[in-house]
């Protein structure tokens, strides 16, 4: 899994550089790689702030590809396993059924194998488990968001508190100097630009990703719902209470 998430950081950030490598030959001509205007941006942002953001940026994308391909792993087909449940509970197997559950990746089988386990205490005992495991599992799927909410709040703010030090500076050299020239100011005002373009844009990435999470989650959850109350369906189809 690790070298997974590596791999997938490694293809952001290619792609991530890639562009500005095109949007510098555009603009600067092919004598100029977009890694060095990054890097000059990055520098002339103030480090020190940029810094930060730039962890931000990286632990967030760690973050969201682990949840993405955990998600993704973790996505069932729900018609097709209630079939297979409702052929061994057809037979009268309901420790076939189980197995099925338990032999099925995600968190939907894992539901459904509670439910079955506890098919021989009634259909209220089932429902019970489901919506109890459901919750352990619902944890699970956002497990990480947090952290993720986190970055997202503090990329921007990061920026902005560079912007706020850029014009101080700025200040600071208009009352050394004693003149409001553009030479005199354009330094600090630079690096208040570039930390806020910087966090805004970590911001806008992260919260892409964040959003495109908790869709999968809720379509995960839907199917969830649905086949546990199938599940009860099925179980009563074929008179496994007794």
């Amino acid at each position: 899994m690790r070298k997974v998430i590596a791999l997938a950081l490694v293809f952001v950030c290619a792609s991530y550089f890639g562009a500005f490598d095109v949007l510098a030959q555009e603009a600067e001509g092919p004598s100029r790689t977009g890694f060095q205007l990054l890097k000059e941006y990055f520098i002339s942002g103030d480090w020190r702030f940029m810094s930060f953001v730039l962890v931000c940026l990286i632990l967030g994308l760690a973050f969201c590809i682990e949840r993405i391909i955990t998600l993704n792993i973790a996505t069932t087909n729900t018609d097709k396993l209630l079939s297979r449940i409702d052929e061994r509970l057809a037979d009268g197997d309901v420790s076939g059924a189980m197995e099925v559950a338990k032999s099925t990746p995600g968190p939907t089988a894992a539901v459904l194998y509670e439910g079955l386990r506890n098919s021989g205490d009634g259909p209220e005992a089932v429902e019970k488990a489901i919506v109890s495991y459901g919750s352990v599992q619902m944890g699970l799927l956002e497990k990480g968001l947090v952290w993720i909410s986190l970055f997202i709040a503090i990329a921007p703010m990061l920026g902005f508190m560079g912007t706020v030090i850029g014009m101080i500076q700025a200040f600071d050299r208009i009352e050394a100097v004693g003149d409001l020239s553009p030479s005199v100011v354009a330094g600090g005002i630079k690096v208040a630009l570039l930390t806020t373009v910087f966090g805004l844009v970590t911001a806008i990435i992260l919260q892409i990703f964040y959003n495109y999470i908790i869709s999968k989650i809720d379509g995960i959850v839907n199917k969830m719902e649905d086949a546990s109350i199938g599940l009860v369906d099925v179980m009563a189809r074929n008179k496994v209470f007794k």
